[in-house]
């Protein structure tokens, strides 16, 4: 009997394992067939354990009643590594030993703990043999840490005992002492065994289930490198001749131990049981690992791991549910690993063979995989397609090997998958047949003819096909119910045809990507002959089967999984394929309600979409086209509640864009007369079509060029403005190329204005650099890249057309007299182009104004537009840039105050400007709001003071029943004068009149309440006429009483109608204010250093502390105004007026000290702070210091002052010197205050204060003052003891902190002495005998030590100090040592 003993990085936690043995030439015929193989661990422990052990284990063999050692008899076996030359077999006197009770020295199968290994118990002497004992370490390469030192005969052969011997033969493990080269051996035995332990390969195999798949995958490349590397050292062993006799299960097990490393040989032996694991991940780990190593392997045959397979995933009768369901799955995992890795096709010839036949694969191999896959689909319903494809993925392999028996191998296929049963098919069997069919045609089928000479295409597919090529279109029924699964209705010839019962389950099946592949095929894959083709495909299979009307929502989820596939293989020419009717209809249902079953799906389509889009920009046309044509809907997104077209869009290149806009205008015009005849649908399609163009230019996300934005306007300005009279195939405008019929109904000609005008608001707050020259750049808004205004370019397109009588006219007429004033607005707008550079900028901003209002006159649907406005704003910016200055001349007295007065009677140019905008502020268009505020931003820098009242005049508030006549009495106003002079006589009576009629003429709506509530109630009857008492006799208490209530009803609607008038007029007038307030915004941010932002902060004040609830909003903006322009500023005014700066500052202080709010009192400060600053930074002036010390006094002396101690703190960070030079007001004001509370507060402002001490050159009034202000601190704490004023412990302890914080201040900064003398250290000492003694602070023992502490002064802290001690002692001594720790 041979016992190995392997390297614990092996197999460590194996006791006992068996094995195939090797036949011996020596052995008698009749023996065990297993052979015991023992693994020991790291060291050597307890002998008789061990012993005891190995006779258990024994035992426990086949032959349990003999001894394991006698049936060894005289079995001569020799270790591989140290081969025994050959010779006669002698014997020596150091060969006869006494086999010892004691048995050999070795450790237990299992070791808890390893303990270390001491090579000389671990050593097995050479002298003292035992029969050859084989070590075999795991790792290979450290097989040669030195060779084994092995004593040998005179005759140079191993001599072995007679182990059946009745004899007691004795051993002793151990050097032996007079050998020269034991120690050697030991040492080398040692190294040997340390490193073997240190390189195992086991903790890479927990890993391989391990849940991380990164975790996974790095484990399987550990594993594979280090199995990869002891292959490569291994020297394979003689087999002799006997050995080859061996049974054919034996010889396939035993090849992996003969042919490959221990290692390696264990590895796949326990990968292949791995697969059956059902712990966590463990088959994907396993797999893959087992998948790389049979690819890295050329010693291992298909055969040999199809053998170990079955081996490892035998059944048994007591197996469990879930047993024999992880059987299964090893054998379909372990059959789809050697199919990956090639074995099962592998045409290389071994490296190491132990027979003739050097070839890895065979037929027999492949047919018995399949075999297996076809028996586990079979054998249960859910392995079906897993098995199936895993078929398909071996004829794949089969199809690209170059294997002698491929023929043979695929006429077996065809006769296993079309033989036994063809009447049964799913969709699996469908995938089959068509990869069969792509690899083996019609014209090749002569190839199989010997094999199967009886079948042909035809008879194996038909019926229950009508065809033989599956994807034709007489086909496609048959196979839409066999993809659905359900019966597929038998054929005239057969009744019997049946499809694959299943459930339905959420993951498509493989079937899909091959019909596919063969009907919709990527760029990189070669194109399948069929006579199917795709649309017909989809059409019948997806579109009328899966998204049927009556479809369960399952199969709609199956269809959806489909496009998705689908999807990713279309170009522009194949969209349309897939956006077929009824698709589109599931689709659209599913993706505009959430609460839909598959709207999830559905949204996720529409993700795929716009994902697809953003990778490949060429296929957005053909999307939009799709899902706005026949099957989509021209309102998509808002039908689906989605934007997915809007997404596309944006997705796009500014050609498809281009493209997308010709599409439009060419579907303005219908094709046909039919179409042109109905009306309402034309012009719902044209709406359509001026919406779509619209959006493509205002939204800021659709690359649009600037050829495409100028097409749009000028169609939009064309068809809103002109009627069409001719077509003009040579203009150069796009929308005279054709005449639109029917022509545009009036409504849309409105829609085009709304539009052309919604569009040209969007490009206005679009800003677009101006290259001015070399190194500079300007950003203007609303211009194209040439630098001209938009509104400009369409006013320029209109005056074009105008001209242009032959084909286009006017729809708006104009008179003489407008038409000279829009000449002249068009000259202004000429000369400003030209204006020079320090006014450019206002230049731009008038010709934005003047080209806006001309615009406003063309599209104005009034009929009688005022243009006194137009006239004035020209006038301006002619005083404003062209008045030349004239050249000296004799004038007149006369003709010089003329002139004076008419300078000062015109107003500013700038305020006609201003004041025109603020008429654009209360349109209700966004086209004139967004010119006004982009035109505001362009003047701001002329702005003057009048400009500014003009601006707050507008923020006033006024009542609301005023606010709801104005426009009436604006119209009353111009027929006043004419009524009072002709009705001057009788003015009495309508006076009495109106009394009388209250509000006039009686509303013919209240008039209909009330006289439908008196008819209701019987009271309104056709006889009314009759006198009063007739009318009483007719109505009793109940009719009267509900009469009441109906006219009680109808009044209290009349009073809540009113109420809602003055509300809305309320509103309107709120929003006025806001848009007011966004040129106030503009102008503090464009000029924040201006003077006239002092005109600003007391209204934006007024409008903070507003407590109208109607003006919250407007409230919470001027707060808003005020912190970002006001409060965050980084610049100061500059070259304002000092004395209305200070009046200013003060007037924020008095308000500050009014207002009992702190968020409104955290504006004033800001304000009051950003004021100081303009002071400050002039010249020396305390006038900062004087409105401070007012409101100083102020929170120290009264009550109920809004003031707090943050509005100071918050200065003096910011001016210290400026409250430096008051410091003696705190002293004075605090002794003043109106409890000991404020008291504290003013004193702590001081903390702040001498945080911040002056420069050098004022510090020598720091000592001064710290004496005043010691004296001060003293005085309250001697108060607080005499019950003067009340401070509680706390406060006290606050207040002695504070005179600690001064004391190591003043000794910063002054000598010892001088500070010694400014804090006195005895009056301390009287002040804690003070504390001591007090009532309040008697038991405050920390207040009198902290007191104590300031009685001694911190002398290390003193700066001349220090300097002193380092002048007198010259002398350093050396530092310490430290010790160290060890």
């Amino acid at each position: 009997m041979q016992i190995e003993m392997h390297s614990p990085s092996f197999q460590s936690f194996r006791s006992v394992s068996s094995y195939k043995r090797a036949r011996s030439p020596d052995s008698p015929s009749e023996r065990p067939a297993k052979r015991l193989s023992l693994a020991i661990a790291d060291a050597a422990t307890d002998s008789n354990a061990y012993f005891y052990e190995l006779r258990r284990s024994a035992s426990s063999s086949r032959q349990s009643s003999e001894d394991w050692v006698k049936q060894a008899g005289g079995l001569s076996i020799e270790s591989p590594l140290f081969p025994t030359p050959a010779g006669p077999e002698q014997t020596s006197a150091d060969d006869e030993m006494a086999v010892d009770s004691e048995g050999p020295y070795f450790a237990p199968a299992f070791t808890p703990q390893i303990p270390r290994i001491d090579a000389s118990s671990a050593f097995l002497h050479p002298h003292e043999a035992l029969p050859s004992i084989n070590i075999q370490p795991a790792t290979p390469q450290m097989l040669t840490p030195g060779r084994m030192h092995v004593h040998e005969s005179p005759t140079g052969m191993h001599s072995l005992p007679t182990l059946g011997s009745p004899t007691k033969r004795r051993f002793r493990m151990g050097p032996r002492a007079n050998c020269e080269q034991c120690p050697l051996v030991m040492e080398s035995v040692a190294l040997f065994l340390r490193t073997a332990m240190t390189t195992t390969t086991l903790p890479l195999f927990w890993n391989l289930s391990n849940a991380n798949k990164k975790d996974r995958i790095d484990a399987s490349v550990k594993l594979i490198g280090a199995l990869e590397q002891f292959q490569s050292q291994f020297v394979p062993k003689h087999q002799d001749s006997d050995d080859e006799q061996d049974d054919e299960d034996s010889t396939k097990t035993d090849l992996l131990d003969l042919c490959n490393a221990q290692d390696v040989s264990y590895s796949i032996r326990r990968l292949i049981r791995g697969l059956a694991s059902p712990r966590e991940s463990s088959r994907l780990g396993f797999a893959v690992a087992l998948t790389e190593l049979l690819s890295r392997l050329d010693t291992v045959t298909s055969a040999q791991i199809l053998a170990q397979l079955a081996e490892s995933t035998k059944s048994q009768g007591s197996m469990t549910g879930q047993e024999e369901r992880d059987i299964m799955f090893a054998r379909l995992f372990g059959i789809t690993s050697i199919i990956q890795s090639g074995l099962l096709v592998r045409t290389a010839p071994l490296r190491f063979s132990a027979s003739s036949d050097t070839s890895p694969s065979s037929l027999a191999s492949f047919q018995e995989a399949i075999s297996i896959l076809l028996a586990l689909g079979d054998k249960k319903s859910w392995l079906r397609e897993s098995a199936w494809w895993t078929i398909g993925l071996a004829i794949d392999t089969l199809n690209s090997a170059d294997v002698p028996w491929k023929t043979d191998a695929f006429g077996f296929l065809v006769e296993r998958v079309f033989g036994e049963n063809n009447s049964f098919w799913s969709p699996e069997k469908i995938a089959i047949t068509l990869k069969l069919q792509a690899i083996l045609p019609q014209h090749d089928w002569h190839q199989l003819l010997s094999i199967l000479p009886q079948h042909d295409w035809h008879q194996l597919l038909c019926p229950p096909f009508k065809n033989p090529d599956l994807l034709s279109s007489a086909n496609l029924l048959t196979v839409a119910k066999i993809l659905k699964e359900s019966a597929v209705e038998p054929d005239e010839q057969n009744s019997a045809i049946k499809s694959a019962a299943g459930s339905w389950k959420p993951q498509l099946p493989f079937v899909w990507d091959v019909l596919l592949d063969q009907l919709l095929p990527q760029s990189n894959q070669p194109a399948v002959a069929t006579k199917g083709s795709f649309p017909e495909f989809f059409r019948v299979v997806v579109d009328d089967s899966l998204f049927s009307s009556t479809s369960s929502p399952e199969r709609k989820y199956s269809g959806f999984q489909v496009f998705q596939k689908a999807l990713s293989r279309v170009t522009p020419d194949t969209v349309g394929m897939l956006f077929t009717k009824n698709f589109m209809r599931s689709w659209i249902n599913h993706l505009s309600h959430p609460d839909r079953h598959l709207h999830k799906v559905a949204k996720q389509v529409a993700t795929d979409i716009q994902n697809l889009v953003k990778s490949q920009p060429r296929l957005g046309f053909a999307f939009i086209m799709e899902l706005t044509g026949v099957n989509g809907n021209q309102q998509f997104d808002k039908l689906t509640k989605s934007k997915t077209v809007e997404s596309i869009l944006a997705s796009m290149d500014a050609s498809g864009i281009k493209e997308y806009i010709r599409h439009l205008l060419e579907q303005v015009t219908p094709a046909t007369e039919a179409d042109q005849a109905d009306i309402p649908a034309v012009n719902l399609r044209r709406a359509w079509i001026i919406d779509q163009l619209s959006s493509l230019v205002r939204s800021s996300v659709v690359p649009i060029d600037e050829d495409s934005t100028t097409l749009v306007l000028e169609w939009l300005a064309v068809h809103g403005l002109f009627l069409n009279k001719k077509k003009s195939e040579k203009s150069p405008y796009k929308a005279l190329h054709a005449t639109p019929v029917p022509p545009f109904s009036d409504s849309l000609r409105q829609q085009c204005r709304e539009r052309l005008l919604a569009c040209l608001a969007d490009l206005n707050s679009r800003l677009h650099t101006i290259k001015q020259d070399e190194d500079r750049n300007t950003k203007y808004p609303g211009v194209s890249s040439s630098g001209e205004f938009w509104v400009s370019r369409v006013v320029r397109t209109i005056d074009t057309l105008k001209e242009d009588t032959k084909h286009v006219v006017l729809m708006s007429e104009i008179d003489e007299d407008d038409a000279a004033i829009y000449s002249t607005a068009k000259a202004a707008v000429e000369k400003l182009r030209s204006a020079p550079e320090p006014i450019q900028e206002t230049a731009k901003g008038v010709e934005l104004l003047l080209s806006s209002m001309l615009l406003q006159h063309y599209v104005s649907d009034e009929p009688e537009l005022d243009v006194t406005a137009l006239n004035d704003c020209v006038d301006a910016s002619n005083r404003l840039f062209f008045v030349k200055k004239k050249e000296k001349s004799k004038k007149s007295k006369k003709d010089k105050e003329q002139a004076v007065d008419e300078s000062t009677a015109a107003p500013e140019a700038v305020d006609v400007f201003v004041d025109t905008i603020i008429g654009f502020l209360e349109k209700s268009t966004a086209f004139l709001r967004g010119v006004g505020n982009q035109v505001f931003s362009l003047i701001s820098g002329s702005l003057k003071s009048s400009t500014i009242d003009l601006i707050l005049s507008q923020l006033e508030r006024r009542d609301p029943e005023e606010l709801m006549h104005d426009d009436s009495d604006d119209d009353d106003d111009e027929n006043d004068d004419d009524k009072a002079a002709s009705d001057e006589s009788d003015s009495d009576s309508e006076i009495e009149i109106d009394e009388d009629s209250d509000d006039g003429e009686v509303d013919p709506e209240l008039r209909r309440k009330i006289e439908e509530a008196l008819r209701v109630n019987g009271a309104a009857d056709e006889g009314s006429d009759d006198e009063e008492d007739s009318e009483e006799d007719l109505m009793d208490d109940e009719q009267m009483l509900a009469i009441d209530e109906q006219l009680a009803e109808v009044f209290k609607m009349r009073a809540g109608d009113k109420r809602s008038k003055n509300i809305d007029a309320q509103r309107e007038a709120t929003h006025f204010k806001n848009r007011v307030l966004d040129l106030v915004d503009t102008f503090l941010k464009k000029e924040p250093s201006n003077p006239l932002t002092l005109r600003l902060l007391l209204p934006l004040m007024d409008l903070s502390a507003g407590t109208s609830s109607d003006e919250s909003h407007l409230t919470d903006k001027a707060k808003g105004i005020l912190r970002s322009r006001i409060a965050k500023s980084k610049s100061s005014l500059s070259g304002a007026d000092r004395a209305e700066v200070k009046s200013a500052i003060g007037e924020l202080h008095s308000r500050a000290r009014r207002l009992h709010s702190p968020d409104l009192l955290g504006v004033l400060s800001q304000c009051s702070l950003y004021l100081s600053k303009a002071l400050v930074d002039g010249p020396e002036d305390t006038a900062v210091a004087d409105v401070y010390r007012v409101s100083l006094q102020d929170f120290v002396t009264r009550k109920n002052s809004a003031l707090n101690q943050v509005f100071f703190t918050e200065a003096i960070r910011r001016f210290p010197e400026v409250f430096w030079a008051i410091r003696s007001d705190f002293i004075s004001l605090s002794k003043t205050a109106l409890n000991g509370y404020r008291r504290l507060q003013t004193l702590e402002l001081l903390q702040t204060l001498l945080s911040r001490l002056p420069a050098l050159e004022k510090q020598q009034d720091v000592v001064p003052f710290m004496r005043s202000f010691r004296k001060a601190l003293a005085e309250c704490v001697t108060d607080a003891c005499e019950d003067k004023v009340v401070f509680t412990p706390a406060q006290m302890k606050e207040l002695l902190k504070l005179a600690s914080f001064a004391m190591r201040q003043t000794y910063r900064v002054a000598s010892e002495a001088e500070a010694g003398k400014a804090w006195d250290p005895e009056k301390w000492k009287g002040l804690v005998q003070a504390l001591e003694k007090s009532s309040r602070y008697k038991a405050a023992v920390g207040l009198h030590k902290f007191c104590e502490k300031l009685a001694a002064p911190p002398r290390a802290s003193s700066g001349s100090t220090k300097r002193k001690a380092e002048g007198a002692d010259d002398t350093v001594e050396p530092p310490k040592s430290k010790k160290k720790r060890v």
